[in-house]
């Protein structure tokens, strides 16, 4: 019975794909073989959302908006309702080689999210960024929880309790700090009053919201002891009190040994490169997410000097030019928002959009006015808290892919 059962589940799971083919020339369609067939997916992903980032830039739009946009568009919500174009460019067979390459992708961008991140900056601003940034996060996160328990007992019965309030308490209260660096960058606002307290600000809610999400994927796992979610965040801890005493001095002596005016050494570079997938390892074995071990390696990188630069030019046109689309291509694949239908999915929708929104300006408005910050700057930084992006659609995955928040693909 067992063998029978085997045969059936290998004969419908679909065969794995061969890496190069022969050519055409030999009979063999190329698409059939992993390695092209990928090259025409990072070809054709790259080319559309560029081609969608070309007319949105009249409207003053962030690439991260067409990339999103064009991964939506690809999936079965347009494109991909061709069952043909699916088929042919997008197979079932080959989607465990995108998903491996857009996830390699993302784990150097959350690298460079944290090594974005200046911790220091958050003390040169004082206390009205943690404050700030406190608001910005308690207000929209207990919000999040409300909302997660209209969920529940509307689109998202059964799933567990604990895991799905703080996901969708994370994923309403994060502030995209990547989008907001840019957009102030782009505003040319980096250098101001709000522009300095919304940096800071952001990197407090990021490095918060990622420890919750950490909570989150602990309290997720599979296994229903207690014990297990204790001892993953234990691991977890351990994990980041290993990088800051170990990891931590390594990287602070290649920066001393990187002096200005002298080229950082290729092999320091190596080293660190290694660090990232060796850190991504080591969380994705202690169950937290192999994301979170790249996102501690940025962090701890020191900002002094001309590595972390090099670092970010050496990677970052690779990771955000061509690995990071295929994310969202990736995840534009699994959604289908010809699925929203009837008056209660969209009622839903507007609350979780409301929700998220009003949360986080209103929570910032209000604390930054109590510091006496004036009304316009105080609404600035309300919205600027409330910049929205990739990092969100990573909580979000995240979830999915823990079988948590279901509702925000299905609904």
């Amino acid at each position: 019975m067992a063998t029978n059962t085997s045969n059936v589940t290998a004969a419908l799971l679909p065969k794995p794909m061969k890496a190069t083919s022969n050519g055409a020339f030999q009979h063999e369609n190329p698409l059939d073989f992993a390695l092209p067939l990928l090259i025409l997916q990072i070809c054709l992903v790259v080319a559309f959302t560029r081609t969608l980032a070309f007319f949105l830039k009249p409207l003053r739009q962030p690439r991260v908006i067409a990339e999103i946009v064009g991964g939506i568009l690809l999936g079965p919500s347009a494109l991909g309702r061709s069952e043909k174009f699916l088929h042919t460019v997008f197979p079932a067979k080959s989607m465990t080689v995108l998903d491996t390459v857009a996830n390699i992708g993302l784990l150097f961008f959350l690298f460079l999210v944290g090594l974005e991140l200046d911790i220091r900056a958050i003390r040169r601003t004082g206390k009205k960024s943690l404050v700030i940034a406190a608001a910005g996060i308690t207000l929209p996160f207990l919000l999040g929880i409300g909302t997660s328990v209209v969920l529940r007992s509307t689109i998202s019965k059964g799933v567990d309790n604990a895991p799905f309030l703080v996901f969708m308490g994370v994923s309403l209260s994060i502030t995209a700090f990547p989008v907001l660096a840019r957009i102030l960058a782009e505003l040319k606002l980096l250098t101001t009053d709000v522009g300095r307290i919304a940096m800071s600000a952001a990197a407090v809610n990021d490095v918060a919201a990622w420890i919750l999400l950490a909570l989150a994927i602990a309290l997720s796992g599979g296994n229903t002891s207690p014990l297990t979610s204790v001892w993953v965040l234990l691991c977890g801890v351990g994990f980041v009190v290993f990088s800051i005493y170990v990891t931590r001095p390594l990287l602070d002596l290649m920066a001393r040994r990187s002096p200005e005016g002298e080229p950082v050494k290729e092999i320091y570079i190596c080293i660190t490169l290694s660090l990232v997938l060796a850190s991504a390892f080591v969380t994705d074995v202690i169950g937290i997410h192999a994301l979170f071990g790249a996102f501690v390696v940025g962090i701890l990188i020191p900002k002094d000097g001309p590595f972390p630069g090099v670092l970010i030019e050496k990677i970052e046109d690779l990771v955000a030019g061509l690995l990071l689309p295929l994310y969202f291509a990736s995840s534009g694949l699994k959604t289908n928002v010809a699925t929203m239908s009837g008056a209660q999915s969209w009622g839903l929708l507007v609350l979780v959009i409301a929700t998220a929104c009003l949360g986080k300006i209103i929570g910032t408005m209000i604390v930054s006015l109590m510091f006496k910050v004036p009304k316009r700057e105080a609404a600035a930084l309300g919205f600027l808290m409330n910049t929205k992006g990739l990092v969100e659609l990573i909580v979000l995955n995240i979830g999915k892919d823990r079988k948590v928040s279901l509702l925000m693909f299905n609904a």
